[in-house]
């Protein structure tokens, strides 16, 4: 039985104008229920109603946003324009596919679906959408896309060529036509859709990277990299070379690395990426940042510095002179944190200098410097003409060198107040690391206000997480770790016997992920007489962290802990990262 019988049925038109509507409906070539929503016989959601009581299925009402990135991959693209289906959920728990279908009856669909069903190990739960909700889920997925493919289209034509090959020879051989087309419709298009994915999904990284037999485009966000677009292998010269025009970098260079930088204008609001080409044995990989402005607008709190820590740095940030370093591997927020810092130290009375690679966030009122080791601008030699500079304030990038760890160690011992990061697995670990530096120990004490290690982890969304049931295993791991927590840190912190432990779920506003954003997890290590006294007499790293036990100083790890417990992240997030990093 299809629509408009039952709603002659039902008495919901007549049969008359069920007859006529029927009829033009196939004269037309177009489905019932679209017909039916074009000539507003009924609002789409009785229309949906009355479908849902003939066919038998649920009517799902959903919001495109609760789609998980990671269940979007499970049905191919053409699939889901052909048979005008929406892949709803995965439940791995329960072993359940759930779909979301405009058309339930199409019993070539439901054969399609069970068979990719049980490919995945998984049991098919069919429910009935609505076609404005199937349009707003391709508007948002699939359109870019079809944006894509029209302009592929384009760029074959005014290429005038299909081979892979003989395209990347046009470009990076230096055809002026070829040249041309790079800075035109179709491959600024594609570039455009690639960049505005990225911003409107809040990603932190694009990455654009040839594979065996394609282009594939992936965004991290929250630190996880997640599949997006696949491309013809075949367009992967243009859109490196339109990027590398973008950038300003040299685009018959493929041999080396290159960086640069670019902004542009997405969404009425001004948006700086940087880049970084790499040479691969399939082509030239380029990852790019989204620099999100509001990082440097942010304040300690906001970052996860709280209680113990927050009272250390901010201490520490108004002292007029000494060093403050932050460690931890890349992509830990270390720079976040120092720009953090500066936002704080960031007056009129104050000369605040930076020595950057590459500048990430542009600051009003401080004075940045990019480093430039190709020309012989490093570190060294930019901390040199730094202290010519008269400064109060002084932030390098990183300390990589002895000569660079010798001249900021004397920067702080000549009145100024340095910011550096600096690689060491943990905030103990800064000691070892820079008398492996030729730092002296009886500079260092006397220069050296605090060290910060940092990782980050995921936020619970705030409007979805659910409070959870901890297993023996887990609640054992919760208790020994809690235990662990020196007395100070836990009473500054203000924790409870009765603690509560939340976990993920997913709704709309979080993307059905569970997390939104990031927040850091710290140990901070305060420079005290005795630990002074450690550095000069037995400066082992066994003895500095027991005097940094002694201080009160919790580890990564049970900061994490402490996170968990205030609910803002959950107890696998901070389990997932202490696995990552095996020395939390």
């Amino acid at each position: 039985m299809n629509i408009i019988q039952f709603l002659i049925k039902q008495k919901a038109i007549s049969k008359p104008e069920g007859e006529k509507l029927a009829e033009e409906a196939q004269r037309l070539g177009k489905d019932q229920e679209e017909l039916l929503i074009e000539k507003k016989v009924l609002p789409e959601e009785d229309l949906f109603a009355f479908k849902s009581k003939a066919l038998g299925f649920s009517l799902r009402k959903i919001d495109v946003e609760e789609i998980s990135p990671e269940d979007l991959a499970i049905i191919p693209k053409e699939a889901v324009d052909f048979y005008k289906v929406i892949p709803l959920k995965i439940d791995k728990a329960k072993g359940i596919l759930e779909i979301g279908m405009v058309y339930p009856e199409n019993q070539q669909a439901q054969e399609a679906l069970k068979f990719l069903a049980r490919q995945q190990k998984l049991s098919l739960s069919v429910f009935l959408i609505t076609l404005s909700d199937f349009k707003r889920y391709f508007d948002k997925f699939q359109a870019p896309e079809k944006e894509m493919e029209g302009a592929l289209e384009k760029l074959e034509k005014e290429f005038g060529t299909a081979g892979n090959q003989t395209l990347a020879d046009e470009i990076y051989g230096g055809d002026k036509e070829a040249s041309k087309l790079i800075e035109e419709a179709p491959v600024i298009k594609m570039v455009a859709v690639i960049l505005r994915q990225a911003v409107d999904g809040k990603a932190s990284d694009i990455h654009i990277e040839p594979v065996t037999d394609e282009l594939r485009v992936r965004y991290r966000k929250d630190g996880i990299l997640y599949p997006s677009l696949a491309l013809p292998l075949k367009v992967h010269p243009a859109i490196i070379a339109r990027i590398k025009i973008l950038s300003r970098l040299k685009i018959d260079e493929t041999r080396i690395p290159q960086d640069g930088r670019f902004s542009t204008k997405i969404n009425n609001q001004r948006i700086d990426f940087r880049v970084a080409t790499f040479p691969t044995t399939l082509g030239e990989k380029v990852v790019i940042r989204v620099l999100d402005s509001t990082q440097g607008m942010r304040n300690l709190e906001d970052v996860g510095l709280v209680g113990r820590n927050y009272d250390i740095i901010l201490k520490m940030v108004k002292k007029p002179y000494g060093m403050i370093l932050v460690t931890g591997p890349t992509g830990s927020g270390k720079t976040s944190t120092l720009y953090v810092m500066l936002r704080l130290l960031n007056k009129e009375q104050v000369n605040i200098v930076t020595l950057e690679d590459p500048v990430e966030y542009f600051m009003n009122g401080v004075n940045q410097s990019q480093v430039r080791p190709e020309i012989d601008y490093t570190f060294a030699k930019g901390l040199r003409q730094i202290l010519r500079q008269d400064p109060n304030i002084i932030m390098v990038g990183e300390i990589r060198d002895e000569e660079t760890a010798s001249l900021a160690v004397n920067a702080a011992l000549t009145g100024h107040l340095v910011l550096s990061t600096l690689h060491a697995n943990n905030a103990t670990g800064t000691i070892p690391r820079l008398f492996d530096m030729g730092v002296k120990p009886f500079l260092l004490s006397p220069t050296l206000s605090c060290a910060i290690s940092q990782r980050l982890l995921r936020v619970l969304c705030p409007d979805c997480k659910v409070k959870a049931v901890l297993d023996s295993k887990l609640k054992t791991y919760l208790q020994e770790k809690l235990r662990d927590i020196p007395p100070l840190t836990k009473e500054r912190a203000n924790l409870k016997n009765d603690f509560e432990v939340f976990e993920k779920k997913g709704c709309p506003k979080c993307n059905n992920i569970g997390y939104t954003g990031r927040i850091g997890i710290f140990e901070v290590l305060e420079m005290t007489p005795e630990l002074s006294e450690i550095i000069i007499k037995n400066p082992t790293e066994k003895a500095v962290i027991q005097e940094a036990r002694r201080q009160g100083m919790a580890t990564m790890e049970e900061d994490g802990i402490i996170k968990v417990l205030q609910g803002i992240t959950s107890l696998q997030e901070v389990m997932r990262v202490s696995e990552e990093n095996k020395y939390l």
